[in-house]
């Protein structure tokens, strides 16, 4: 472990724009193909990726799923596999620049969440960013104003459930190791993912066989570049720049796919995302050493 933590924000910045890409080619894909079939393919490459990772650093593979709260880790590895699903079919029905302006949400709701789930703090000041922090995802979902989209839900439900995995993700690292929980990670999602895909398969275009070849590289490349951040510079020094991924998304969904970012939209992803930032800022002030401020 290093404590580097310029090249960590490096390599948070690379990996943002690797997953934005990631997202964009699944929204290509999902628009022509069931997205059930798309994330089991690109499982597989995930689930042979984590392995390879998993073993170098446990030594084995025996090794590396060794653990003692399996139902936990079959748990975690099921909620992310169909949280991607549903994010995927969120592009599809909303596109990236609004699905992501919803998921920016998430770090809020993990923070409202980890009281009841882990039994960790959460004072007044973050129960004021999180709540603010909604209101810019009404902002966005503009309800009574606009007729409410259903499918601004998918994006929202996704942001849950990821929440939810990040709980679940800590709660697991109290017993468990990084590689494997990375290892459960991928198996599970990888055994859930062709039970429910397998049905739905069909056959693509030799183009498009490329851009699934190209989807299972950028999701490797994401993770190992995510990884690496982790192991040069502290969570709390890199988190901020991972919203980041909400800037390459629009990009790419605005000047490729031919979206629009609504001024609501932009208005209330600036809401979330600055609510998620100082939520992330209190809690790295409450982990510091010999402070002189309140607890939260």
């Amino acid at each position: 472990m290093q404590n580097n933590a310029r090249l960590g924000i490096i390599l948070m910045i690379a990996t943002t724009f690797v997953f934005a890409v990631q997202d964009g080619i699944s929204r290509h894909l999902a628009g022509n193909y069931n997205v059930l079939m798309i994330v089991m393919i690109r499982y597989w490459f995930f689930a042979a990726f984590v392995i390879a990772v998993a073993a170098r650093k446990e030594g084995s593979v025996r090794a590396a799923a060794a653990t003692r709260q399996p139902l936990l880790q079959i748990t975690r590895g099921t909620l992310l596999a169909l949280e991607i699903c549903v994010m995927v079919a969120g592009f599809v029905q909303l596109g990236l620049v609004e699905s992501h302006a919803i998921f920016a949400c998430y770090p809020l709701l993990i923070a409202a969440f980890s009281g009841p789930v882990l039994g960790e703090q959460v004072g007044w000041r973050r129960w004021v960013a999180i709540g603010i922090g909604f209101v810019g995802v009404l902002v966005i979902l503009q309800p009574g104003i606009t007729v409410f989209a259903p499918a601004a839900v998918i994006p929202l439900a996704a942001a849950l459930m990821f929440a939810l995995y990040g709980l679940l993700t800590r709660y697991a690292a109290r017993k468990d190791g990084t590689a494997t929980s990375f290892f459960w990670t991928g198996t599970t999602g990888a055994v859930v993912m062709t039970v429910a895909g397998v049905w739905y398969w069909e056959p693509m275009t030799g183009t498009d066989w490329q851009w699934m070849a190209a989807l299972c590289v950028t999701g490797a490349t994401g993770h190992w570049l995510l990884i690496r951040c982790y192991e040069v510079a502290e969570a709390s020094a890199v988190q901020p720049f991972a919203y980041l991924q909400l800037v390459f998304a629009s990009v790419i969904g605005i000047f490729l796919l031919g979206e629009t970012l609504r001024p609501n939209v932009a208005l209330g992803a600036a809401i979330v995302v600055g609510a998620g930032l100082f939520t992330l800022w209190r809690s790295r002030t409450k982990r510091a050493p010999k402070t002189k401020l309140s607890p939260l």
